[in-house]
């Protein structure tokens, strides 16, 4: 009676946690969106939204000094414009239910106390991080939307996907059988996870730089972007090579060391497929002046492949084991 219950106890749980991630991803891709298009500060005002809970959808529910009402000392008001105070607005309900769906994750943890107390600890973290991103997430407001801010927001995310998948992925009781006694596949995997750094790195600082360029040269001069982005956007475009060439050994590996149907085996064609996505959207932004729905699916496939990329490390490393059938 008592396994019986663990056992619901347990299949919550990773129901849950999953469901988490992908409040998480998607929050991800919302906050794309509002960096793409430019919503970052269409509420000027933290928590609150032109100081109501519920944001005006006409300029005229706003008093007439509303611009002077709401500046700080870092930042003047935009005129209001609706579209963009609604993208923010509903990014900041995402990111409340998100942070509700990771406390229940913790909740859900509780019974891991007894049977294996990381899971709980490291659920509750990531609890913890969701607090300290809201309020980063002040930061960023206060700050005027501040390079640097912006980006820290983002790998926090990326740190609590990375949380959440590994203790989801703890609590499976699955074991991955590797059919050959291949090494060098773990070393295959930390080359991409370092050389995936270096693209994050990398793709930031362009990130930066096209927010910059974009307040410089307007939004009406998009197809000029590129040429003014400098060295960062050509050493990020280029070394996505890099990525490629270490994926098609990854999943070469994977398929001479794998069934076909195994969870490891598919994560590795997802990845791969995933990373042909992300070259063909940097393709589109480079040759057609960064349309903005390509930014927000530029970053939010890069998310995925960050989340999936450490889905494989951990099962390499800690769920594999050498059948029989080695040779």
């Amino acid at each position: 009676m008592n396994e019986a219950r663990e056992n619901k106890f347990e299949r919550r749980f990773r129901r849950f946690g999953m469901l988490t991630i992908a409040s998480v991803f998607f929050l991800i891709f919302v906050g794309g969106l509002v960096r793409s298009t430019g919503s970052g500060m269409g509420c000027p005002d933290w928590p609150k939204c032109f100081g109501s809970w519920v944001p005006p959808s006409d300029v005229s529910q706003l008093p007439a000094d509303y611009r002077e009402k709401f500046r700080t000392e870092t930042h003047e008001v935009a005129a209001f414009d609706v579209y963009k105070t609604w993208t923010e607005y509903v990014n900041r309900l995402i990111g409340v239910l998100t942070g509700f769906f990771i406390f229940l994750t913790v909740v859900f943890a509780y019974p891991y106390l007894r049977k294996d107390k990381l899971v709980f600890w490291l659920s509750f973290l990531a609890f913890v991080l969701v607090g300290f991103q809201g309020w980063i997430g002040a930061k960023v407001v206060s700050s005027n939307l501040a390079h640097w801010m912006v980006t820290v927001h983002m790998l926090i995310a990326l740190v609590i996907v990375a949380l959440l998948i590994y203790t989801i992925t703890r609590s499976q009781s699955f074991v991955v059988y590797q059919q050959n006694n291949d090494r060098s596949l773990k070393m295959v995997m930390i080359l991409i996870l370092v050389v995936s750094l270096i693209q994050t790195i990398s793709g930031t600082q362009v990130r930066e730089n096209v927010d910059a360029i974009a307040k410089v040269m307007g939004e009406q001069n998009r197809k000029y972007w590129v040429d003014a982005l400098g060295d960062w956007f050509y050493f990020h475009r280029s070394f996505a090579l890099v990525s490629f060439v270490l994926m098609i050994a990854l999943v070469t590996k994977c398929r001479k060391a794998f069934e076909r149907n195994s969870i490891i085996y598919k994560a590795a064609l997802a990845l791969f497929l995933l990373l042909a996505i992300q070259i063909f959207s940097g393709k589109v932004l480079d040759n057609l002046g960064f349309p903005k729905q390509v930014q927000s699916l530029h970053l939010f496939v890069g998310s995925l492949i960050c989340g999936i990329q450490i889905f494989i490390t951990i099962i390499i490393y800690s769920k594999v084991k050498t059948t029989a059938l080695a040779v």
